[in-house]
């Protein structure tokens, strides 16, 4: 069960993963021992699944980040999204409800190289039915 003192450590760590327990703790006025047996119960727990890097990519040398919603055959979508994972140019991709079976965000270093990606890798997978993408201008949160 997760409580009050593991939601602050959790909000915490979305905003700097980087932070020492040690920091943790004094901010929430608990012991670190505290802190770092929380963390470790809530990775063992799945609670936390990862700590991880937010990339802006555009600094990197991707100027073109796309959300694409994709349409598969019925009976193949797990088969269309498991290729698409194994893309590197995909930073995202889940099955939904709504308008598009997949949706996917790729990065790309500009909008002709976009192109080549739908049309090369994703619109090739077989079973891939419609390609719906759609520039982000600017992510606003994360």
């Amino acid at each position: 069960m997760v409580d009050d003192t593991d939601l602050a450590i959790l909000k915490l760590l979305q905003e700097d993963a980087s932070m020492p327990f040690t920091e943790i703790a004094r901010q929430l006025r608990v012991s670190e021992s505290t802190v770092r047996k929380r963390v470790e119960r809530l990775m063992r727990e799945g609670v936390i699944k990862k700590f991880t890097v937010i990339v802006n990519p555009s600094k990197i040398g991707f100027n073109a980040v796309a959300l694409i919603g994709i349409d598969a055959d019925p009976s193949r979508i797990l088969e269309v999204a498991k290729r698409l994972c194994d893309l590197p140019e995909t930073r995202y991709v889940a099955t939904s409800t709504g308008d598009h079976m997949i949706m996917v965000e790729v990065w790309a270093k500009n909008t002709m190289d976009l192109m080549r990606i739908i049309d090369e890798k994703i619109g090739a997978i077989d079973g891939v039915r419609r390609v719906c993408p759609a520039l982000i201008l600017e992510k606003l949160k994360e």
